[in-house]
């Protein structure tokens, strides 16, 4: 498991009401605030990675360009900005497209319950600093034939990556 990270804990409408260490949010499934990046290239492809096999859940799946948790009185964006540097090696402007809430509950005892804001970004270098310890993989994919392998094999993908690949591909 990773190391335990200072959360907001939040309310449905997004306002904190405390803070709490990932760790317990998650075995409590606690309502938290997260993200999701999306971040696509001149081509409009996604750039997708592969969630490390050793994450604490969903490892070995593929998702958006990368999530996370901003830190108590980190703005949603700066967080953003800050993980696509400590995960890809590269930051880019990014602009919210909009939020939802999920929970998914995980056959290891842990629950995601996170009120997220997906996050949108353009980027056109090559991904060359990829961090080995979040990521096994990434690679640029074309919208519909995204879509196609999402709707054929869901099990391949995170349980949030649709909810919020339906807020970008809505824009």
């Amino acid at each position: 498991m990773t190391p335990a990270h200072t959360i907001v804990l939040v309310d449905d409408q997004d306002n904190a009401i405390g803070s709490t260490d990932k760790t317990t949010a998650h075995q409590q499934g606690l309502l938290h605030r997260a993200f999701s990046v999306f971040v696509f290239n001149d081509q409009k492809q996604l750039l997708l990675q592969q969630r490390h096999p050793g994450k604490y859940h969903c490892g070995g799946l593929w998702t958006n360009t990368c999530c996370s948790h901003p830190a108590p009185g980190e703005p949603v964006i700066a967080a953003g900005e800050r993980r696509l540097q400590e995960e890809l090696g590269f930051t880019v402007p990014l602009t919210h497209v909009g939020e939802f809430i999920y929970r998914a509950e995980f056959d290891n005892g842990l629950t995601e319950h996170e009120y997220d804001h997906v996050l949108v970004g353009h980027f056109t270098g090559p991904v060359t600093k990829v961090n080995p310890e979040e990521i096994a993989a990434v690679k640029w994919i074309d919208l519909p034939v995204l879509q196609q392998d999402l709707a054929t094999h869901p099990e391949r993908y995170t349980p949030w990556f649709g909810l919020a690949l339906k807020k970008v591909t809505a824009l």
